[in-house]
């Protein structure tokens, strides 16, 4: 009776998903070093805990914004007093200071360009509300975030058309691949309002190339649509070449055919490791844009207190220096870990030099190379190895024993139980005669039976 009373919007989040039911297994038995030590461990959450020690460190010598002082001076009720939804000056001038930083201060933001959201999931939802009507398409290449088919379409009605990326290529994006969506979007009588992109992306750890970037440029152009640009792991790249923001491809000669189409999406969750903040930002040159998504703002504001304190720990460019570049040292320590862990028994990542997580190849683990498969391996870790993590399924990839393995949001201890674990496992799974294990001999001939049988159309599941 009480669920006949809901709406049929409150029963399409998607939270049938394997990547939230995974949170959920989590959740009953949450793995604790001395309350429950054979707990299930998280690494299905994108979560960047490496650098607490360094925000804690300047709060403790800045204690007055924390404690909504300036000049010794209590300003509480100020901050506490209603502030309209444009945010605080302050904190606008800070924000894009640091987004400059965070891509090597070779393009420049400006504050008026920017809407402050409650956090990324916020802001994606916006642009879908300003950019496409209810059944109208954006672009998304795969595997992508698990949770956009949540952010980007449960009330905005907006749909999602997947790009098809391989591992042939590192699941790089494609001039082909992006025109067979379009087309393929135009057959089922889609209007397509634009592409999203991840970069790095979520959940690959891949920065796009330059020349990807430009074809994207290119493809959009020509198509006459939109691109979002979703940025939130910008500040997480730890490898050369590096991350490449597709604003620098505008300001390099493109930005009249390019003025009104690109939008960015940041925040602070990820490399300043403060989700909890909720603190998003759209940044587009496109004023009609700025205008409507300033307007819906309203929905999902940043607190006040939130934004001062901000303001004074982004204004501090001796901080900020040492954050990112020792922010990057740790994760790339932090990933390098994982790799060698996973190559010791036998599991090999795709190389990514940014975001908070390896892209694992489990496909030699399969007893099957199917999704069933795959899902019959993801209970087996989340069950009886212990370990949560997101199964390519969950993303859209099209290929079968795939999985996001998180490394940033435990401790060195707890990463090294979790890799002993997987250790055990995979050499149990080696003595069993439906699955090849991590011999590498076995694990070739599986991907050589892989690479016979797939063929660019003929595995792919239906839009999921």
């Amino acid at each position: 009776m009480i669920q006949k009373l809901l709406s049929r919007t409150c029963n399409t989040h998607g939270q049938d998903s394997s990547y939230f039911l995974g949170w959920q297994e989590y959740e009953k038995n949450p793995y604790d070093p001395i309350a429950n030590p054979t707990g299930i461990i998280q690494m299905g959450l994108a979560e960047n805990q490496l650098c607490f020690d360094l925000i804690e460190s300047w709060l403790e010598k800045n204690p007055g914004p924390a404690g909504f002082k300036e000049d010794s001076a209590l300003i509480f009720r100020e901050l506490a007093l209603f502030q309209d939804y444009h945010g605080l000056p302050a904190f606008k001038n800070a924000l894009v200071k640091y987004m400059g930083e965070v891509r090597g201060n070779r393009v420049r933001f400006y504050p008026n360009n920017l809407v402050l959201t409650a956090g990324s999931t916020c802001a994606n939802e916006i642009l879908m509300f300003c950019l496409a009507d209810p059944g109208e398409a954006f672009l998304l290449p795969t595997p992508y975030y698990p949770g956009f088919d949540r952010d980007l379409k449960w009330r905005t009605g907006a749909e999602i058309v997947p790009v098809h990326c391989s591992s042939s290529n590192g699941f790089r994006i494609t001039a082909a691949a992006l025109e067979e969506a379009y087309h393929r979007a135009h057959k089922r009588g889609l209007a397509v309002k634009g592409v999203l992109v991840t970069n790095p992306s979520n959940p690959l750890g891949t920065a796009m190339t330059r020349r990807e970037l430009d074809e994207l440029v290119d493809f959009v152009v020509a198509k006459d649509i939109h691109l979002v640009s979703d940025e939130i792991y910008a500040g997480t790249n730890f490898a050369e070449p590096g991350f490449v923001s597709v604003a620098e491809v505008v300001a390099d000669g493109r930005a009249d055919a390019c003025r009104g189409r690109i939008h960015i999406v940041c925040s602070l969750s990820k490399d300043l490791g403060l989700p909890g903040f909720r603190v998003g930002g759209i940044y587009s040159d496109n004023e009609a844009v700025v205008s409507a998504a300033t307007k819906m703002s309203s929905f999902g504001l940043v607190s006040s207190q939130t934004q001062y304190l901000l303001a004074a720990l982004l204004s501090d460019e001796a901080f900020t220096a040492e954050y990112v570049a020792e922010n990057r040292r740790r994760l790339r320590e932090r990933h390098d870990a994982l790799v060698r862990g996973l190559r010791g028994i036998g599991i090999e990542c795709l190389e990514s030099g940014a975001g908070l997580f390896c892209w694992v190849d489990m496909r030699h683990l399969l007893s099957a190379v199917t999704f069933e498969g795959e899902m019959e391996l993801w209970k087996k870790i989340v069950y009886k190895v212990g370990l949560n993590i997101s199964p390519g399924s969950s993303c859209h990839c099209d290929e079968p024993g795939w999985f996001r393995l998180c490394f940033a949001n435990m401790s060195e201890d707890t990463l090294s139980l979790a890799l002993s674990r997987l250790q055990t496992f995979v050499g149990s799974c080696r003595n069993r005669p439906h699955c090849s294990g991590g011999d590498g001999r076995t694990r070739r001939q599986f991907l050589a039976r892989w690479v016979l049988r797939s063929s660019p159309a003929s595995d792919r599941k239906s839009e999921r």
